[in-house]
């Protein structure tokens, strides 16, 4: 009887340590992943600093897709918020401190997570595509019209930012901005690893799986959605406000369609669900995109879409998902 209840009480503890090592194990990942890259690409870290961009888009896509299976295609409204909101603060109103952007960028990205939750969350399945869908051509088309503010077509352009704690400039090359984003991609790593680890986190989770039954328990499915899509909002705003400090301009791409429609291709491509798999869907689909179309100019659109279709049709699960799968098994064979 004694034996059991320690074993009961060690479990959490076990299982909280295997989530740290994991937690460790990714960021030592991502950092690593980062010196190759630097040492690959010393001419084009303006492509790895726009993918870190996007991948802190689809992370945030991942926590309402994946974690809470809110269907949604116009994701890009939250990053594009950001990204203005930093841009503007730079432009209209003389914040250039690039710390400053980014938190302005969280801001925005809050405020249009919880515009655009308090509106999806109103539907269920094909219903909510629908009204994504919708926010996003609005979101586009406010933008598009509040040109006084955001530049319109011509895009918002006169952002300098401030150099790094006032020591380290952005450079021509990229490195100063490089470096920027490969520590607020660690940090926001590490917090969303903390959040959907949590008790709020499973109860996303759960709600995913079965709301009638989290709401029978006493739980409100919709205030939980809701923050999640928030702090959702709050992540794609920093992937946004880091796309303004290192382009220093921001266009209407930012808040188009097909940057939602891309950012959900690379959360599948990844694996739904994992946060290593958004990462890891993300650098794979803009590292071969970026490959396939500077190798063929005129058919590597052709190429892309082969790689998804064989992607969906042997690795259902995504690249990082199915890999884990098997990895799992063999482990558990070899007991």
């Amino acid at each position: 009887m004694t034996t059991a209840t320690t074993n009961q009480a060690e479990a959490p503890l076990l299982s909280g340590r295997h989530g740290l090592g994991r937690d460790l194990a990714g960021l030592a990942v991502i950092l690593v992943l980062a010196v190759i890259g630097y040492l690959l690409f010393p001419n084009n870290l303006a492509l790895l600093t726009r993918i870190i961009a996007i991948a802190l888009l689809v992370l945030s896509l991942d926590l309402v897709t994946g974690y809470c299976g809110v269907a949604t295609l116009g994701h890009a409204a939250l990053f594009g918020s950001g990204a203005y909101a930093a841009g503007i603060a730079a432009v209209h109103f003389g914040i250039t401190d690039p710390l400053l952007m980014v938190a302005a960028g969280i801001i925005g990205g809050a405020l249009a997570g919880l515009v655009c939750g308090v509106v999806i969350l109103r539907a269920h399945g094909l219903p909510q595509l629908v009204l994504s869908i919708a926010l996003i051509h609005l979101f586009h088309e406010f933008a598009n019209k509040a040109s006084s503010w955001t530049g319109g077509s011509d895009g918002l352009a006169g952002i300098a930012p401030d150099p790094l704690f006032g020591i380290f400039a952005y450079d021509l090359w990229g490195r100063t901005a490089y470096v920027f984003a490969v520590v607020l991609l660690a940090i926001v790593f590490m917090f969303l690893r903390l959040v959907v680890r949590s008790p709020f986190g499973m109860l996303c989770r759960g709600i995913k799986e079965d709301p009638i039954r989290i709401r029978a328990m006493g739980g409100s499915p919709t205030i939980a959605l809701l923050k999640m899509y928030v702090i959702s909002g709050a992540v794609a705003g920093v992937g946004g406000a880091l796309n303004a400090v290192s382009t220093q301009v921001v266009g209407l791409d930012s808040l188009s369609f097909t940057l939602s429609a891309e950012s959900l291709v690379m959360l599948v491509l990844g694996g739904t669900g994992s946060l290593f798999g958004a990462v890891a869907g993300t650098i794979v689909f803009m590292l071969f995109e970026d490959l396939v179309s500077a190798a063929n100019p005129f058919h590597w659109l052709t190429m892309v879409g082969a790689l998804l279709i064989a992607v969906v049709l042997f690795a259902p699960k995504g690249l990082y998902g199915t890999v884990a799968e098997v990895l799992a098994r063999r482990r558990g064979a070899g007991r």
